[in-house]
């Protein structure tokens, strides 16, 4: 993964969008509840991965140069992915709503990705307007990208911890 493959840190993004929303088709056409598993795995890694590098480097560089609204909006809604991943990482395939969870994650990185991908007022296009260095951005995440995934396949990953929603016990 050449930092040459993406001209700048939205494109890193969007390419990570692309990915996601490749699994989650895969998903829906898969059969099996080992090939449903095995797919879900690779969507919460991917998601898993996706918002560290958002949280840890993007956002953080775009607060105070866009919309505050956008980026609360932006860690809420990873929060909500965030207990779906770590619910479907815990589940078998074949457990009770186990599909259905996979929709809502779906559906929900879906209204995402819209928000940060829309022209004009999208997280994206707010960011192109700043004096933010995307490239150098670019350049960060994706070292930090390369840790996570060479973790990801020696250990595995830590559950996904929510940082803007408060969980409360029922």
């Amino acid at each position: 993964m050449a930092a040459r493959e993406f001209t700048d840190a939205i494109a890193l993004l969007k390419a990570d969008h692309r990915k996601v929303e490749e699994l989650f088709e895969q998903f829906e056409k898969s059969r099996t509840a080992a090939s449903k598993g095995k797919i879900c795995h690779q969507i919460c890694t991917e998601l898993k991965i996706h918002t560290m590098i958002e949280e840890e480097i993007f956002y953080p560089a775009l607060r105070g140069k866009i919309e505050d609204d956008t980026l609360d909006e932006a860690y809420v809604e990873h929060d909500g992915a965030k207990v779906l991943i770590n619910d479907l990482e815990s589940a078998d395939p074949d457990a009770d709503f186990y599909d259905a969870k996979v929709k809502v994650l779906s559906e929900d990185i879906k209204h995402h990705v819209r928000e940060e991908e829309m022209p004009k007022e999208g997280m994206f296009a707010q960011a192109r307007e700043t004096d933010v260095d995307l490239v150098e951005l670019r350049d960060r995440m994706l070292a930090r990208k390369q840790e996570l995934l060479a973790q990801a396949e020696a250990s595995g990953l830590p559950a996904a911890k929510p940082g803007a929603v408060n969980l409360v016990p029922a």
